[in-house]
């Protein structure tokens, strides 16, 4: 980074809650020019909508790599910055369903779907997926043409603090969405710019901002996991083989989809964290003037719907940050960069790297009483 970006991100410190709740990026803005370099290259049809085990994931996969380097973080994974994981290929079948109705709640915007009385099933084509393996000689029960293998993409800034850099804090995203499908509107590639190369680019903005500043106390590994789209794929096999003990890790933040404002939290600059009131960790970002706020739609149950979760019932306070409004375009080929707002986007991504940096350096968060979820497996 260049003498000049160390000073803004200096100065960016300083001004703490200003920083955090600023909306007014301009193109000038070497952090608003960064996020949307990054996101644009994630998000390209290039890419090819980052489908686990796809040429196009693993096209990302290096694109995450090569960036980790640029930061100058250090290899976090088992294989340099990769954690490869072993996956298959379930083949394409058909099912029957029976035709459903929606409706759209016009206050919360949640979205409910009811079989129709007197329907008549239809058959509808499931594409071939992507499964989980537990170890790499579980390959060996898998015909060839179907073995995969998909990589996590870890990098890590060591603590500076001789006691506290044995403690981690994890931060998080998926990189891998939905690859090529059905063609809606003439387009067939899901490139998930909100889900989540939004979060990812986050990520990698907050290493870059840490690792500009001067170094955190704790140590702080940035994540960007493969498979979530296909049940927490890349996460499952994290925690079945960490690469650094899960016992260190006291905290986890993973950023999700942030590439679009959310009006019912106050709009452009604002972000929701799910599960605020389990634990002491959206009160504590939120005294150090960060703009966040609880969940709005906690019907929805995001808090259990993410990577975060994972870690969250093993014992670890871990949230995920987003501002997902439930626009129309998730899970389909609309979610492009052209409806990201980046001068959003960028304070959001600011407000993550003042939140990590105050988890890094400052006390760590506990469950409230009643707060930490059950033990058991992650969706």
């Amino acid at each position: 980074m260049s003498h000049r970006a160390s000073l803004l991100f200096l100065v960016f410190i300083g001004a703490c809650a200003g920083a955090a709740s600023r909306t007014t990026a301009t193109k000038t803005d070497p952090d608003r020019a960064n996020v949307e370099r990054l996101l644009r290259g994630l998000a390209h049809d290039s890419m090819e909508g980052r489908g686990t085990g796809t040429a196009g994931g693993e096209r990302a996969a290096r694109f995450l790599t090569a960036e980790m380097k640029r930061i100058g973080l250090e290899p976090g994974g088992d294989d340099g910055y990769s954690q490869l994981v072993p996956v298959y290929l379930r083949p394409a079948t058909t099912r029957q369903v029976t035709p459903q109705t929606c409706t759209v709640d016009s206050i919360s915007k949640a979205r409910s779907c009811r079989a129709t009385p007197g329907a008549t099933p239809v058959t509808q084509q499931v594409p071939a997926r992507v499964g989980a393996l537990p170890t790499f000689k579980d390959l060996d029960t898998v015909p060839a043409d179907r073995r995969r293998v998909t990589r996590n993409v870890i990098g890590m800034i060591t603590g500076s603090d001789p006691l506290l850099k044995n403690e981690v804090i994890i931060v998080l995203s998926h990189y891998d969405h939905l690859g090529i499908g059905r063609p809606e509107n003439g387009d067939s590639i899901y490139n998930g710019a909100d889900d989540d190369a939004s979060g990812t680019v986050a990520v990698l903005e907050v290493a870059r901002h840490l690792k500009a500043g001067p170094a955190p106390k704790r140590t702080v590994v940035f994540a960007t996991m493969t498979g979530e789209e296909m049940g927490l794929v890349g996460t499952r096999y994290f925690l079945a083989h960490p690469t650094i003990a899960l016992e260190r890790i006291v905290a986890g933040l993973e950023i999700e989809m942030i590439g679009r404002p959310d009006s019912l939290i106050g709009g452009a600059g604002k972000a929701w964290l799910t599960g605020y009131e389990r634990s002491t960790m959206g009160d504590m970002l939120k005294q150090y003037g960060i703009a966040i706020v609880p969940d709005p739609r906690p019907d929805q149950n995001f808090f259990m719907r993410s990577d975060n979760y994972g870690f969250a019932v093993r014992g670890i306070v871990a949230h995920t940050l987003s501002t997902f409004n439930l626009h129309t375009d998730y899970h389909h080929a609309g979610d492009d960069v052209d409806k990201v707002d980046f001068a959003h986007m960028t304070a959001v991504t600011q407000s993550a790297a003042l939140a990590v940096r105050h988890l890094a350096d400052g006390p760590k968060p506990e469950w409230h009483p009643g707060g930490k979820p059950a033990a058991s497996a992650p969706r």
